[in-house]
C-alpha cells in the first residue's frame, strides 16, 4: 500500500456518535464535500472502514 488516498466527506456526522465525530476530525474533514489527501496505510484505511456511511474514498 504505497502512494495517497483521497477521502471525501459526504454525509454529516452531526446526529452520530461521538466516536464517529472524532474519526471524521481525526482524518481532517471539516466541511461537506471536502476532499483530504492522506497517505494509503491501514490507520488511515482503519479510520475510514469506522464510517463508511460518512466519507468516500475518491480516485
Amino acid at each position: 500500500m504505497a502512494g495517497k488516498i483521497k477521502i471525501k466527506l459526504v454525509r454529516s456526522p452531526i446526529s452520530t456518535p461521538d466516536k464517529h465525530k472524532r474519526v471524521v476530525k481525526g482524518l481532517g474533514l471539516r466541511k461537506l464535500n471536502q476532499v483530504v489527501e492522506r497517505p494509503d496505510s491501514p490507520v488511515f484505511r482503519g479510520m475510514v472502514k469506522k464510517v463508511p456511511h460518512l466519507v468516500e474514498v475518491v480516485k
